[in-house]
């Protein structure tokens, strides 16, 4: 059961939940944060709950301390929350496991939620019951958390991330090159063929970022003025060596665990930007422009509508079957989000 704000997804039921790569939905104003879009598979958040069915209680995978998670997570029976005048009472149908997730049961991540806590930040849930100043919900819709110029050519790591593969898709459907790299694996070619099929124009592993050949590339398309970095490390500074002068570098994550390393010479010389985003801010920077957030999420899923944007490669994963998607979801090469279903 959530009691947070939650976003509610018209006319869907109970078809099965393909989550897509996308965290929002259009939104609308209305008294309770709640905002009515039309039916889009959405991308599911982990939020680890099932609401209490014919008088069963609702299960979490809870922790109480930070650690491993396949050794401080634990599937337990939750308290079901009295209904308030303006609450919803929420059955969560699915949840992917990010790795955000995963640094806060670690314990790493800038936020941390209070202990012992449930651990995700994303799902797609239904609504059982609503509390009796409620009018923009009702049960049986669908819902997800309401906390849920580029230039000719991106450059980005980690292509074959969730995020990765949206961007493929959001830049092929706006005429948008894409360089995407990726790091060697036996199954590249694989690899390879599906992120083609999302529409990636050039596809590079990190080793091939420090080749010549690297500027036969920019025969067909020009540099990139924006990179995108989740990784970190050395594959962060061998792509920023192929940006545009005064081109911008955006880091969303940390990967690798090592620090971006930038030359002087990129500063001087090329007067490149670098910037950081984290999705926890940029929300709160933007609670009171609903308008400009419903636009962007209006566009976004009318990409999806159109088939322009779909859903990561993904593994349902039953609920009791928990470990086993941790583990799997902290493997190396895993292109596969792995989905908690309820």
């Amino acid at each position: 059961m959530q009691r947070a704000a939650v976003r509610v997804l018209r006319g869907a039921r109970s078809p099965p939940v393909r989550p897509c790569p996308v965290r929002l939905c259009p939104v609308r104003p209305c008294p309770v944060r709640l905002c009515p879009v039309r039916p889009c598979p959405v991308r599911t958040p982990p939020v680890r709950e099932r609401s209490a069915v014919a008088g069963s209680p609702p299960l979490g995978l809870l922790y109480e301390r930070h650690g491993e998670p396949a050794a401080v997570v634990q599937l337990k029976d939750l308290e079901v929350p009295k209904l308030g005048d303006s609450d919803v009472h929420v059955k969560m149908l699915a949840a992917p496991i990010n790795p955000a997730d995963i640094n806060m049961i670690q314990g790493t991540y800038p936020i941390l939620s209070p202990l012992p806590a449930v651990g995700g930040n994303e799902g797609v849930g239904e609504v059982l019951e609503v509390g009796p100043r409620v009018m923009a919900l009702k049960p049986g819709d669908w819902v997800i958390p309401a906390d849920a110029g580029l230039g000719d050519s991106v450059i980005q790591n980690a292509a074959n991330s969730g995020v990765g593969q949206a961007v493929i898709q959001i830049a092929r459907a706006s005429g948008i090159k894409t360089i995407n790299v990726v790091r060697d694996r036996p199954d590249l070619p694989k690899l390879v063929e599906r992120l083609m099929a999302l529409g990636a124009d050039y596809i590079v592993t990190e080793e091939m970022l420090r080749k010549p050949e690297m500027k036969d590339i920019f025969k067909s398309i020009p540099r990139p003025r924006l990179a995108l970095n989740c990784v970190g490390g050395k594959s962060t500074t061998d792509m920023l060596r192929h940006l545009q002068p005064k081109g911008t570098m955006v880091t969303y994550g940390g990967m690798a665990k090592q620090p971006v390393t930038v030359p002087v010479s990129a500063f001087i010389f090329r007067d490149v930007r670098l910037r950081g985003f984290w999705m926890t801010q940029w929300r709160k920077q933007h609670a009171q422009d609903q308008e400009s957030v419903a636009g962007m999420m209006d566009t976004l899923c009318q990409l999806i509508r159109r088939g322009q944007l779909t859903a990561p490669a993904c593994t349902q994963v039953p609920l009791q079957e928990y470990r086993a998607a941790l583990d799997a979801s902290m493997k190396p090469f895993i292109s596969s989000k792995q989905i908690l279903v309820l």
